[in-house]
């Protein structure tokens, strides 16, 4: 077979690899409306969804009840006794609302240890439509405990329904669970279900106080169809401050768990785009092939002896593989693999197949390919953040065009990995220039050893690529096809992360990219290296980086199907009597232009007032014209002094029109003995002689966030230092801005959406409150 015949089809390997990779770790979805009842239907779970996801429904608003509502009698109408519980609950950061979870009991045949199935129904504030996060888990749980009872089949645990409320503003819905229902203490697994954008693969994320081997190896007898999990995340997850109701369960009440969630398409995530067209029919599917399998199995085994003294290394593979082994192995396999190596370049060195200087050499085009890749894709995506400022909208990171990125930077650091090959080559000798790279790899995978444990499976790639070694040396001209079989490995286990990374993290990451792109690229070089055009391979991939320029170009542009967010804010001083327009946009667009003008005034408005994952600040302001708006009641009590002197107070705020939040800042730095919001006490952490110094630290400013559901008083009982004079800021905001026929503000052309993540589409008042002058 000549050479060139060998090249195509290695080539069609590579590409069948990436393909396989894409397309069959995930079910396929056809209508399944008629299929039998005792089996999970995608078409009968996105009904669900359809009938959940008709209006924004988080805490306060008006769909919240009907979802609610609807949620209760599907669960009725299959003959389950239902039940809500309702209640005050205020997080560790100081969140105050007031959830209704929705709960149902299934009995087993066992001694009472239950298995939670769970998932939030209320949508993210104040305009996601909820269809993926999280009414997706939502349908799944109602369709598949619909298909589960239509078998009829014993099962020794109890099975606990679980759907929890407020999760979007602090779950604080699953910590009122635990604190509050009897029920919490039966719990001895959960499965959450949980979504960060509107399609993907739902990834499986563990959550567990002890080791994971248990879990994992319970989940594999499961035989889950399409598993999708791997260690790396799990320890990425760990590292990250995304906390789920499964988090609350694991840190409250030491109960094991898994998460299934998906995070592509995540410009939708928390938006108004998060409608039930935009889910993914395939990753609702997916939802339930995790579900079906787990319930059935975990139904009936020992679910109270999950926790383990020992992890395990784990990764999913196309086709439903899942490979394990214990974290023990870890050690021993890089050094086996370091041995390995040493060995090999010793015995080509003897062979005369690799020489020092050409190994020495070779660190030089892999420094650079690293380098010059990496600085090449951080400084494109600058440029095209200084070109396109309307990207600097999208709260998330990721854009609409943001795949065209991601593959714009895989071929840029391609094209760039191909060329210094190519400049280099000629002072290389093919085999030689192979032990730097896995030279390089084996110190990223004793780094990832000690610091990033779960990524030790990395080491695997490095194993084929060791064997190639030993081909090469051995070998004058190695078999094209065998060489791109033992590379193969390396994209099912790199890919995924070179793909996901900047979905999950956003496109500022696409720098990562261009470095495992190159990282990968490396362990193909026992394939690449004896090609002879490699500035032709180098061109092609810098003609396909170009055409995707003008590809995410054509896509850069806000539309009707990529809509644009912007925001909106009415802020009214008590204290100073005046009014202003607020904005957290970068830009002033068409319709905001109407309140701020062409020419937009700066905000100075530099303090993080409201609560929002980004930390967004305010950037525009103008004057705006003053309306009267009810201003809620305050009414201070001195309630006495103990025998230490700390003087105790009573705070109570009653809104005196409809509200969806308030907020509480403290001017002055004070230090409380005592702090109660509606009769709960605020989180104590001891501090010596003083328990709520922390309360402070910890929130720093910031003392209060109640989501209002209603239009109950706010209570608040502190006590404070004799020499104490606290003042707060409080702040009152409703989401009634569109459409006040006061300010006249009108909704949004078609192709603009509310800014996610930030206080928006709100009139806010701000006053003062003063203890004592």
């Amino acid at each position: 077979m000549n050479n060139r015949l060998t090249g195509l089809i290695a080539f069609l390997l590579i590409i069948l690899a990436v393909w396989v990779n894409f397309n069959f770790d995930q079910p396929g979805f056809d209508p399944d409306d008629h299929i039998s009842l005792t089996q999970f239907s995608t078409s009968r779970a996105f009904k669900h969804v359809e009938a959940i996801a008709q209006q924004p429904h988080y805490l306060g608003s008006p769909a919240h009840n009907k979802v609610r509502n609807y949620i209760v009698d599907q669960l009725q109408n299959m003959g389950l006794e239902v039940q809500t519980q309702e209640g005050y609950y205020l997080n560790k950061k100081g969140i105050l609302a007031r959830p209704q979870n929705i709960l149902s009991r299934i009995e087993g045949t066992g001694k009472g240890d239950a298995l939670v199935l769970m998932t939030h129904y209320d949508s993210a504030t104040h305009s996601s439509f909820g269809a993926s996060d999280a009414g997706s888990g939502v349908a799944t749980i109602l369709e598949g405990i619909r298909a589960f009872l239509e078998k009829d089949t014993s099962h020794k645990n109890d099975i606990i329904l679980l759907f929890t409320d407020a999760e979007e503003l602090g779950l604080n819905g699953a910590g009122l669970f635990i604190e509050d229902h009897p029920w919490a203490e039966d719990v001895a697994l959960a499965l959450n279900f949980e979504a960060r954008g509107s399609g993907g693969n739902p990834f499986m994320l563990l959550e567990t106080n002890a080791k994971n081997a248990r879990l994992i190896e319970a989940f594999e007898k499961a035989e889950t169809a399409y598993p999708v999990s791997n260690s790396l995340a799990y320890s990425i997850y760990k590292m990250l401050p995304n906390d789920t109701d499964l988090t609350v369960l694991r840190e409250q009440a030491d109960i094991n768990g898994y998460n299934f969630a998906f995070i592509d398409d995540h410009f939708d995530y928390h938006t108004a785009n998060d409608v039930p067209a935009n889910l993914d029919k395939e990753t609702l599917a997916h939802q339930g092939t995790y579900l079906m399998p787990l319930l059935n199995y975990f139904g009936n085994e020992d679910i109270t002896n999950l926790s383990s003294d020992r992890d395990l290394i784990y990764f999913s593979l196309p086709f439903g593989e899942f490979v394990k082994y214990p974290f023990d192995w870890i050690q021993p396999m890089l050094i086996l693999a370091i041995i390995l190596f040493l060995v090999l370049v010793i015995y080509g060195i003897k062979r005369e197949r690799l020489d020092l200087l050409g190994i020495l050499k070779g660190f030089i085009p892999v420094i650079l390919s690293l380098i010059v890749s990496g600085l090449l894709v951080w400084a494109f995506w600058k440029f095209c953040l200084f070109i396109y400022p309307e990207y600097s909208e999208m709260e998330q990171g990721f854009t609409y065009n943001g795949y065209w990125y991601i593959a714009l930077a895989i071929f840029l650091s391609l094209a760039v990995c191909f060329m210094v090959y190519h400049l280099l080559r000629r002072s290389l000798r093919t085999a030689s220039v192979f032990v730097a790279p896995l030279a390089i790899w084996l110190a990223i995978c004793a780094l990832l050893s000690v610091y990033l444990t779960g990524a030790s499976y990395f080491i695997i790639p490095v194993y084929f690529g060791l064997l190639q070694l030993f081909i090469m040396v051995r070998q004058e001209k190695p078999n094209r096809i065998l060489m791109v079989l033992l590379s193969c490995p390396a994209i099912f286990i790199l890919l995924p992360f070179i793909w996901s990374l900047p979905v999950a993290l956003g496109l500022k990451m696409l720098f990562a990219t261009a470095i495992l792109t190159s990282l990968l690229f490396f362990l193909f070089l026992p394939l690449f290296g004896y090609f002879r055009r490699l500035k032709s391979f180098a061109v092609l991939c810098f003609l396909v980086f170009n055409v995707l320029i003008f590809v995410a170009h054509y896509y850069s542009e806000f539309s009707v199907e990529r809509p644009k967010p912007n925001s909106l804010v009415y802020l009214q001083d008590l204290d100073q009597n005046t009014s202003t327009w607020y904005s957290y946009d970068k830009m002033i667009d068409d319709w905001t232009s109407t309140f701020f003008g062409e020419d937009a005034q700066k905000s100075s408005h530099t303090e993080s007032i409201f609560s929002s994952k980004y930390g967004t600040n305010f950037t525009f302001k103008a004057e705006a014209p003053f309306i009267e708006i009810p201003e809620p009641s305050v009414i201070i009590e001195d309630t006495g002094r103990d025998s230490l002197g700390h003087q105790s107070y009573s705070l109570k705020i009653a809104p005196n029109r409809s509200i969806n939040r308030i907020e509480l800042f403290e001017i002055k730095d004070v230090d409380f003995e005592e702090f109660k919001v509606n009769g709960l006490e605020a989180e104590e952490v001891y501090l010596g002689e003083n328990a709520f110094h922390m309360f402070k630290r910890r929130w720093k400013e910031h003392l209060l966030t109640y989501y209002a559901s209603n239009m109950d008083t706010l209570r608040i009982e502190f006590s404070i230092g004799k020499e104490d004079t606290p003042e707060f800021v409080l702040y009152e905001s409703a989401y009634d801005l569109i459409g006040n026929k006061d300010l006249e503000v009108q909704e949004r052309p078609e192709a603009m959406i509310p800014k996610p993540f930030v206080l928006n589409d709100a009139t806010i008042l701000k006053k003062t409150i003063r203890i004592k002058d």
